[in-house]
């Protein structure tokens, strides 16, 4: 399998100066399978404008474009690009959309098509060339066909969120984003009025029971793209609850779940190239026996395993 990002940044496109080496745009990455012409896609951010042209210019003159697009889920910097994905305004295109439908009663049609109302741009949802369906996805397992299978496992975010497996002729991608470590929500404090000493014990257990499941969904992964948005530091200090991870969290749960290669994903839009320089050389010295080696995602960057 081989492995291409298209936008790596969370919450906002952020393009400028400050943003050059690491890439401005929000979550896109392309995976494409040895010996075929289908092209799997994690997350519609703005990233996926240009992985959509480059389709149009690479895959077209062999054929109809047959793509598998997988969103994580459905807050706007992981769809807002998909409106300017140029294969769906092309007669013949195949795309399959699995995602979490994560609002009330609606499907991810609904959630995916409420973004081209003519109020916010000009093309319908319905006026689109392609040939699209829809899946609405829960914590599972799929067979794709061409020998990839995919897993999907609910993450600690605001609304509901996926993370994936994808395993091909014994190769393993994982992504874990967007997300945050599971804690207990029940007061620990005996002085606080709301204080239950069963409720606190039943929290830390589910919280760790959690934990230790999504590290076993991607335990002995060549490559797991986690959530990174933050530092520890900054984490602790007003980012608790805001469904991201710190990345000092990140790096320690790869280490025990004997993953090869550590990829830090969801760069705070505030970060700049600079900052997230200096962090890499702090966090992410040469591999050591045993530990995974860890790298922050940049656009463009491209990488095989299997």
């Amino acid at each position: 399998m081989k492995i291409r990002f298209w936008g790596v940044r969370g919450s906002i496109p952020c393009p400028g100066p400050d943003t050059v080496e690491y890439g401005g745009n929000t979550p896109c990455i392309e995976l494409r399978l040895e010996g075929s012409r289908r092209a799997v896609i994690i997350d519609a951010g703005s990233g996926i404008r240009d992985l959509g042209n480059r389709m149009m210019a690479r895959d077209l003159s062999g054929g109809p474009i047959r793509a598998d697009l997988f969103l994580t889920h459905t807050h706007w910097d992981h769809i807002m690009g998909f409106p300017f994905f140029t294969p769906v305004y092309v007669p013949g295109t195949r795309l399959n959309i699995y995602g979490p439908a994560t609002y009330e009663a609606e499907t991810i049609r609904d959630v995916m098509g409420g973004q081209m109302a003519y109020r916010y741009f000009p093309v319908r949802w319905t006026d689109l060339a392609a040939e699209i369906r829809y899946f609405d996805l829960k914590e599972g397992r799929l067979d794709l066909g061409e020998g990839l299978l995919v897993s999907s496992i609910y993450l600690n975010h605001p609304v509901l969120s996926l993370g994936y497996r994808f395993e091909r002729a014994g190769a393993v991608l994982c992504t874990v984003f967007d997300t945050e470590p599971f804690r207990n929500i029940f007061s620990t404090d005996p002085l606080d009025p709301s204080y239950s000493e069963e409720m606190a014990a039943e929290g830390e257990a589910v919280a760790r029971e959690r934990n230790e499941r999504l590290e076993e969904f991607f335990r002995g992964a060549d490559c797991l793209i986690h959530d990174a948005q933050y530092t520890r530091e900054e984490y602790v200090h007003g980012k608790i609850g805001w469904g991201h991870s710190p990345m000092e969290h990140a790096i320690e749960a790869a280490g025990r779940a004997g993953v090869k290669k550590l990829v830090l994903f969801h760069h705070d839009p505030m970060r700049t190239d600079a900052e997230l320089n200096a962090l890499s050389a702090t966090l992410c010295p040469p591999g050591t026996e045993g530990a995974p080696e860890v790298v922050f995602a940049r656009e463009g960057m491209e990488m095989s395993i299997g």
